[in-house]
């Protein structure tokens, strides 16, 4: 089994960011890779940590799908003068991770410190990796929300003269599948919807409608995952661009986890009343590969057809975008709830509620929710039985 260049034994702190909220869930699914290194996962707010090689760092953005990007550091030293920081930074190997010149984003935190000016910190600290490499990087502000390909990301945290030097080795934010060209309103993460479909227990065999599909993240995630697809089969990563990249070791890996594909599927439904958004939705999964394997349909809510065989209702409606009042949003949870226990009895949901309240307008019996953020809103992510 190939490795990248670095030695075979040698085990990195690697760091997953993702959406809080979700953390158990990228838990999960680090565990269920089986990485050599991977046996002792630390759970913190917004990312998992664990040990791993540059082999367990390309299959983590090859294959997580509730990660928003993968870190891991290169050092970890006390400090308590910008030149000895600098001259500490000299030291680390840059030219594994850098070309002479090449353009970098550094994002600094400082707490509790003797050094607490991120900006002289980002100025020493790009100043020893041109002492390293005998070129300076320009520095580049970082846009996360940015289609094209960002500079390479340098994270520098300084807590209590303690400095860790980080790289980020995805580039583009993980949920930046390469499907979604075309959105709709109030549009979901790719991260956040897989995250649901792990939330709601799904089985990835039973029915799974959703009746407000708006783009179809919802249901292309789940496609995704019936199918076997690796969300990063098809996109590009900032360790793809480093001096010590294995092109070989990124083969290997698409060939045994990113292909495999199952083409026996279950029945996955969605729906929205916006004909414009059925028709972006049915583009985006097209260029996932699983248009095939989702029947979509322009009608309201109300209207939903759903198989005989009870299966999973995974949504995120309206919280009042697209409505004109209050009230409005009172009568569609209202109707929502009662066309479900007319429809859909012995069904199982989950939704993303922007106010418990209106969720409770549904009379379904929903938990107390899990909190997440979606498109910068605090939001609760709720599970029930529809009876």
């Amino acid at each position: 089994m190939m490795t990248p260049k670095r030695k075979k034994t040698e085990f990195l702190k690697i760091y997953v960011v993702c959406t809080p909220g979700l953390e158990l869930y990228t838990k999960r699914e680090i565990e269920e890779l089986n990485l050599p290194g991977g046996n002792k996962i630390v759970v913190e707010e917004g990312g998992v940590e664990f040990s791993g090689s540059l082999r367990d760092i390309y299959q983590t953005n090859l294959s997580l799908r509730t990660a928003t990007r993968v870190l891991f550091s290169i050092a970890s030293f006390p400090v308590t003068a910008f030149p000895a920081l600098r001259q500490k930074a000299s030291h680390l190997p840059w030219e594994e991770y850098v070309e002479p010149g090449q353009p970098v984003a550094l994002r600094v935190a400082c707490h509790r410190s003797r050094l607490y000016h991120s900006g002289a910190v980002t100025e020493y600290v790009v100043k020893g990796i041109a002492d390293r490499l005998g070129k300076e990087s320009p520095i580049q502000k970082l846009n996360e929300e940015s289609a094209s390909e960002p500079p390479q990301l340098i994270g520098v945290r300084i807590v209590e003269n303690i400095c860790t030097i980080s790289v980020d080795s995805s580039g583009s934010l993980l949920y930046r599948r390469g499907y979604r060209l075309a959105t709709a309103k109030a549009p979901i993460r790719e991260t956040l919807a897989a995250g649901m479909l792990m939330a709601s227990q799904w089985d990835l065999e039973s029915p799974l409608l959703d009746p407000f599909c708006g783009a179809g993240t919802i249901v292309i995630e789940a496609a995704m995952m019936a199918r076997k697809r690796n969300p990063g089969y098809n996109r590009h990563f900032a360790f793809m661009d480093w001096p010590n990249y294995a092109p070989e070791v990124w083969k290997e890996l698409r060939e045994e986890k990113g292909a495999k594909i199952e083409y026996s599927f279950p029945f996955i439904s969605a729906s929205d009343r916006d004909a414009g958004a059925i028709q972006a939705a049915v583009g985006n999964a097209e260029r996932a590969e699983v248009k095939g394997a989702i029947h979509f349909s322009c009608r309201s809510f109300s209207d939903i057809d759903p198989p005989s065989r009870k299966g999973w209702i995974v949504t995120n409606p309206p919280y009042g975008v697209r409505l004109k009042s209050d009230r409005d949003l009172r009568i569609l949870y209202t109707r929502l709830g009662e066309i479900l226990r007319q429809k859909c009895r012995g069904w199982r949901i989950t939704m993303l509620g922007g106010d418990p309240h209106m969720v409770r307008l549904t009379g379904l019996d929903f938990d107390q929710g899990i909190p997440v953020f979606h498109g910068g809103l605090k939001v609760k992510l709720f599970r029930g039985e529809i009876t």
